[in-house]
């Protein structure tokens, strides 16, 4: 099935700009990085948190603990995506329990991968609080969940799909819009 692209909305200087915004402005709202840890949702979520992390390290000079969440099993539509779901790991090596935890994913949309990733997050401890951060939101909320961190709004209509490709992934950085076959 191709998509053909309707158009590139950020190239890789503007993502690398938007994250080092991002780090800013986690840092400001935190009042600094005391007990803050990053939890990126898989895949490309867990990318951005490293590159997040990094730029952290340059304004604060203290490393960021860094946690990969796979949210598969918490989905409420898991039926629909796979009979067999590929489980990846969850690897937060830190006890979440009263940190401040700033969840990064690359597309907001509906609302359903965060509430997931609340859950999943909850079930390992009692955060002091959670944040998130995203790379795009594109609106179409279903659940009252905003973002806290926002790359860039992309107002989209329901047929287009957000493309984020990261060189770690895609091997290019960029991020474009493409039409959905019907």
């Amino acid at each position: 099935m191709h998509m053909p692209e309707k158009a590139v909305v950020m190239g890789e200087n503007e993502i690398g700009r938007t994250l080092i915004r991002i780090a800013h402005e986690i840092v400001e709202k935190n009042k600094g990085v005391s007990n803050l840890t990053l939890i990126g949702i898989r895949t490309r979520g867990v990318f951005l948190a490293k590159r997040l992390a990094k730029e952290i390290f340059k304004i604060e000079k203290k490393e960021i603990p860094v946690g990969t969440l796979d949210i598969t099993l918490y989905r409420d539509d898991l039926s629909l995506v796979a009979r067999q779901p590929l489980v990846l790991k969850t690897e937060i090596p830190f006890d979440v329990s009263r940190k401040k935890i700033v969840l990064v994913d690359d597309v907001f949309y509906t609302g359903r991968t965060i509430r997931a990733a609340m859950d999943a997050l909850v079930d390992l401890g009692r955060p002091q609080v959670i944040q998130l951060a995203v790379l795009i939101d594109r609106g179409h909320r279903e659940f009252p969940i905003r973002a806290d961190f926002i790359g860039k709004n992309i107002p989209t209509s329901k047929r287009e799909i957000v493309k984020v490709n990261l060189k770690e992934v895609d091997g290019e950085d960029k991020v474009g819009i493409v039409i959905k076959d019907i």
